[in-house]
């Protein structure tokens, strides 16, 4: 019992005394700001006057604002191609690299360099490529008798075009993400269905997709945050242009905030964002149950 007593050098304060900067963190740095955020929603501020209370005004705004529906479907349409886009492609390179051969790893670490590089570095360089007149692209396409579009000018390609090279830009991550479910499906599982006679397109649609569900599953939950958060991609590619064809909500929220100084309409369309999100994230867990179920 003495013994015992020696070691006991903790007390009921010293979990609380271990976590304290993480509370204060956790306080200071994201609920004071949420709070702040959510008071702000409701008063109209330009960063120099002291905010003038609005009450729901810049919601009413917001909702009868018809560049905010389009904003608002931009969001969608982005985040509904980037996701598709990102689980195919992500799974696509995750098979192709998914072998032990000589110099592999090189290919994965290439793939997935993009992931790693700035995203503004990345649109910069996807501008050059794109351009309409000097362009690489254009200067290709035209070489083989084609005109290229304005893929940035064009309101109805700029959005697939920046999401394309969104897509592009992560596939490599989600490659990884896939690789990692892939690498982890049972061996005898494979030979099981090889022994069967399964081809090799009934033995990836059968047993791999379906036991990839748990990963698939959190690839779609990490993607559809991913596609709500991308701006730099759009502030150093298009701005938001042309005619508000590449505006999305969280670019919007930058516009209004440090350009326009409606810090107050700002902050509604923040909030109208976390609603989008949270109800998406919740969607998700919902069709968890269903879905995201291994095979045995």
């Amino acid at each position: 019992m003495a013994e015992k007593q020696k070691f006991k050098w903790h007390s009921w304060a010293t979990p609380w005394v271990l976590i304290f900067p993480t509370l204060v963190g956790l306080v200071v740095f994201r609920l004071i700001p949420i709070v702040s955020s959510l008071v702000l929603s409701f008063t109209k501020w330009n960063l120099i006057t002291d905010p003038k209370f609005l009450g729901l005004k810049n919601y009413v705004d917001l909702f009868t604002d018809p560049d905010f529906w389009k904003i608002l479907g931009n969001t969608l349409k982005i985040t509904v191609g980037y996701v598709a886009g990102s689980m195919v492609f992500g799974l696509l390179l995750a098979l192709l690299v998914n072998n032990k051969i000589r110099g592999m790893n090189f290919f994965r670490a290439a793939i997935y360099m993009p992931v790693i590089t700035s995203s503004v570095a990345v649109g910069i360089v996807w501008t050059r490529i794109l351009g309409p007149k000097y362009g690489i692209l254009d200067f290709l396409l035209k070489k083989i008798g084609i005109t290229a579009p304005y893929w940035l000018q064009d309101p109805k390609l700029a959005l697939w075009t920046l999401t394309f090279v969104q897509v592009w830009k992560m596939a490599g991550y989600y490659m990884i993400l896939f690789l990692a479910g892939l690498q982890s499906i049972s061996h005898e599982v494979i030979e099981a269905s090889i022994v069967d006679g399964a081809t090799p397109t009934q033995r990836l649609f059968r047993v791999t997709i379906p036991m990839l569900a748990p990963t698939s599953f959190f690839v779609l939950t990490v993607a559809i945050m991913d596609a709500f958060k991308n701006f730099e991609l759009i502030y150093a590619m298009t701005m938001g242009g042309p005619q508000n064809a590449t505006n999305t909500l969280v670019y919007s929220v930058y516009l209004n905030a440090f350009s326009y100084n409606r810090v107050g309409y700002a902050e509604s369309i923040a909030w109208v964002l976390m609603v989008v999100v949270g109800a998406l994230t919740i969607l998700n867990f919902f069709i968890k149950k269903y879905w995201a179920q291994p095979l045995e």
